[in-house]
């Protein structure tokens, strides 16, 4: 096979031009601002950019066939000899259409490309050209058609680029073409390969069999042989591995310093104290589970050491977390420091200070709530030190916001933040503690991905007497059987929550509302207690309806999802969820968490309304098959991708443009291992700038790893 290494076809750079990777991308030869405009909205900004902009699929065109052979509704590619070039006009719609007709001895092939009449200029008579295309009937039958097939014309070119050969294709946006994007591809290719320079040290491509990234990326861009591009497709060719291993890499190499930076800083080292602690158990009306007291002995452990802890809780729906960051909290605090509570929104800021502050208030600490719209004596007591526990909002990076010892932050839900967040939240103290706390199960893949800096603790025991909780998709034509299961429950003394995705009524999306479910509700259970809560009520008034349901003067909570996180209701029994299809699968899980918490039989019942997507599909098979949240989220994660799962763009890490931690899980469990390595051996990266330089790039913006 010939090795795109020795392609002829890829010129040599003149090395004395200043270009680099960190170039704009209007500054090659061909795109200028106004195409660098539509260049940016592929993430294209930069030389390297576009170098590392690979084809997301490949069409087999090197394989010619006689016109006599081409198959209608089939992508065929064809050599021939123009015989006509002309433009015709319509009678009616006055489209102009540019008609070319070609010939190669065995057969006639009609070309259409419409409203283009200035081809014409590029065709002459005799010439012979190659055209790619879908091969149609022409109206009446006598001949064979391609419109807008992809074309070259031999002898006009450097090689050819659109058909004849493997070809690439680019995913393109509105004002640039897969085929000008083609084109641009292959002469930054030509012009810029001395910048691809293999960063990697050579022991480590050596022990993991990875090829030279040169011939890699032009691999992955221009593949040269059939069983190239199969390979491609199904992405495991060499220079496809190699592509992967890089980011991973990079990736895991980011995280390992970020972790071998914090071993080495000095922090704050706790008393091992515990009246506070027990205090609080004496007042908890319940006992802590096994794993509850493992996870509480592995945050101590750290606590008491002089270094900074990095620890992130997860476990399922209900597990407990809230008392174990208390608990944590309490150690703080015994010690003479502040500790915060940040959650990503105001909902459920109110709803942990309302649940913390009333575990806590018999011990006679201060917990404060801290909000966008916090002023004065908030404030005050956090920058005086009077304020011993703060739970707020993003609100508490401010830079007004003022700490007098902060010594631990915890943050819940993570994935909504990012580690430049955490970065932020870390400066409002001397290095003070991180707990890092998430309702959403992780799986390991992702686990490693994007919190590859921390150590992890798992809660995985859900309190005692939990039962599992049945779930089963209804459509509205089962609206009866639905009332049946809910007056059932109520009948027993339970009370039932009714989820709704929206506030009001919407003219785009056809959705039942929570307010127009409300009065209806009302209607047919006219005898039983009925609330209503969301999101645009006043928090006063919010907090008064979920207290009764709590208290159990309301039988029934018509709600959005304002009720996802923070509820704690023993006696609810049943969940209904309206148009159950177009909630996500962690958020239905999250959801239907809110429920069998007394040791009551409970039901989960999702109202789903056809048609739905395949993806909403599995989603509700996989709510009714299984209750274990870490197999859900192996599901979620199956379902929308690792780039949507948590959304890499806002959790700081870089992002996955080539790699997929579901498929390439055997690269990224190997290239961790590696990263790890380089970091304990070099933490400076004084052995390896070229890799220092790309990893700074890689970076750039979302955290300072290593200190030029």
């Amino acid at each position: 096979m010939k090795k795109a290494e020795d392609a002829g076809h890829i010129k040599t750079f003149n090395r004395s031009s200043k270009i680099s990777c960190g170039t704009p991308v209007q500054y090659l030869k061909g795109v200028g601002p106004a195409r660098a405009g539509l260049l940016s909205r592929l993430g294209i900004n930069t030389i390297e950019d576009i170098l590392y902009y690979f084809p997301w699929r490949y069409e087999d065109r090197k394989n010619l066939k006689k016109i006599c052979a081409l198959l209608l509704g089939e992508a065929e590619t064809v050599s021939g000899e123009v015989v006509s070039a002309e433009v015709v006009t319509t009678p009616r719609k006055r489209m102009k259409i540019f008609e070319l007709g070609v010939s190669d001895g065995t057969g006639h092939l009609k070309c259409k490309w419409f409203n283009q009449p200035f081809l014409k200029r590029y065709f002459k008579e005799g010439e012979k050209v190659i055209l790619s295309g879908v091969v149609k009937g022409s109206l009446y039958g006598t001949s064979l058609e391609m419109e807008n097939p992809d074309f070259e014309i031999l002898g006009k070119e450097d090689g050819l680029i659109h058909t004849s050969r493997i070809v690439p294709v680019y995913k393109a946006t509105e004002g640039i073409s897969p085929k000008q994007l083609r084109t641009l591809m292959y002469s930054t290719i030509n012009s810029s390969q001395h910048l691809i320079e293999d960063y990697i040290p050579e022991d480590i491509l050596k022990r993991n069999d990875l090829k030279p990234l040169l011939w890699s990326v032009k691999e992955t861009h221009f593949p040269e042989e059939f069983s190239d591009i199969i390979a491609l497709n199904r992405m495991k060719s060499p220079g496809h591995r190699r592509l992967v291993f890089d980011e991973f890499f990079l990736l895991e190499l980011g995280l390992a310093l970020m972790k071998k930076k914090e071993t080495l800083e000095k922090g704050i080292s706790f008393k091992d104290g515990g009246a506070l602690i027990n205090k609080f158990l004496q007042d908890i009306p319940f006992k802590l589970t096994g794993a509850q007291e493992r996870v509480i002995r592995e945050i101590k452990s750290d606590m008491l050491r002089p270094l900074p802890m990095n620890r992130l809780i997860h476990g399922d729906v209900g597990c407990g977390k809230t008392v174990v960051a208390v608990i944590s909290m309490l150690i703080a605090v015994e010690s003479g420091y502040q500790a915060c509570l940040m959650a990503p929104t105001e909902l459920l800021a109110e709803q942990h200070f309302i649940n913390i502050h009333k575990m806590i208030e018999r011990i006679g600490l201060q917990v404060v709530l801290l909000t966008s719209s916090s002023k004065g004596r908030p404030l005050d007591d956090i920058s005086q030190g009077a304020a011993h526990i703060i739970i707020g909002t993003h609100a508490i990076i401010q830079e007004s916001v003022k700490f007098k010892n902060l010594g631990l932050a915890i943050i819940d839900e993570q994935h909504k933040f990012g580690v430049v967040q955490r970065a932020n939240i870390r400066r409002k103290g001397f290095n003070p503690d991180i707990l890092i706390m998430t309702a959403t199960p992780i799986p390991r893949t992702l686990a490693l991905t994007l919190y590859g800096d921390l150590d992890i603790s798992i809660i995985d025991e859900l309190p005692g007497g939990r039962k599992p909780i049945v779930t089963k998709v209804f459509f509205s034509s089962q609206k009866e059987s639905i009332h049946a299961l809910i007056k059932e429950e109520l009948s027993k003394g339970r009370q039932a929550y009714v989820v709704y995705p929206l506030i009001e009524e919407s003219e785009k999306l056809d959705l039942k509302s929570a307010i127009e479910g409300f009065e209806a509700f009302k209607r047919i259970y006219h005898d039983r207690r009925i609330g209503l809560v969301h999101g645009r009520m006043p928090h006063d008034e919010r907090e008064a309806v979920m207290s009764k349901f709590k208290s159990g003067d309301i039988d029934m909570l018509i709600a959005t999802t304002v009720i996802e996180v923070g509820i704690d209701v023993p006696n609810a029994s049943l969940m209904l969820i309206v148009h159950a299809e177009r909630f996500g699968l962690a958020q239905l899980h999250q959801l239907r968490g809110r429920i069998g918490r007394g040791g009551y039989d409970s039901y989960c019942l999702l109202m789903a309304y056809p048609p739905f997507s395949e993806e909403a599909k599995r989603r509700l098979k996989a709510m009714e098959s299984t209750g274990d949240g870490f197999k859900i989220a192996e599901e979620d994660l199956s379902i929308r991708g690792h780039g949507d799962f948590f959304g890499t763009r806002q959790s700081g890490i870089p992002d996955l443009n080539v790699a997929n931690i579901i498929r390439d899980i055997d690269i990224l469990e190997i290239s961790r291992k590696e990263a790890f390595a380089l970091a304990d051996a070099d933490p400076e990266m004084k052995e390896y700038p070229l890799l220092k330089e790309k990893l700074q790039r890689k970076w750039t913006g979302r955290l300072e790893l290593i200190k030029s």
